[in-house]
Formats: structure tokens, C-alpha cells, sequence
């Protein structure tokens, strides 16, 4: 086992077959991207702005949430 040209070839082996992960993983990442910014422009194309009911409805959310940080942080309105 003391064979220089065995560990050679162990170690090319290995690097050949982490090579061959790495690609096989970032070809799957960069497939993973595309189908995520595709979901994203469908989302922007199907989005309609927001109604007048809707906008009015978050006011008031904000509203009440700027009216109960003043009551935990104890000032009077």
C-alpha cells in the first residue's frame, strides 16, 4: 500500500468525484433560482393594485398598532 501511484489515483478519483458534485449542486441552485424569480414574475403580472377598501383597511391597522405602541410605551393620546 505504499504504491505512490495508488494515492495518485485515489486522490484524482476524489477530486473527480467532487468535481462532478459541485456542478451536479449548482446546477441544481441555479435551477432552484430560475423557478423562484419565474414564481416572482408571475406574482408581479397577476398583481392588481389595491383597492380603496383595502388601503383604508391598512390605514386603520396602522393606526391601531401606533395607538397600542404609545399605551405599552405609556404615553396618553
Amino acid at each position: 500500500m505504499q504504491d505512490p501511484l495508488f494515492y495518485l489515483t485515489m486522490a484524482t478519483a476524489g477530486l473527480a468525484g467532487l468535481t462532478i458534485v459541485a456542478f451536479a449542486s449548482l446546477r441544481g441552485w441555479n435551477g432552484w433560482l430560475d423557478l423562484k424569480r419565474a414564481e416572482l414574475n408571475r406574482r408581479n403580472e397577476e398583481a392588481a393594485p389595491p383597492s380603496a377598501a383595502a388601503r383604508i383597511e391598512v390605514a386603520d391597522l396602522k393606526e391601531r398598532i401606533r395607538k397600542l405602541e404609545a399605551i405599552a410605551a405609556g404615553v396618553d393620546l
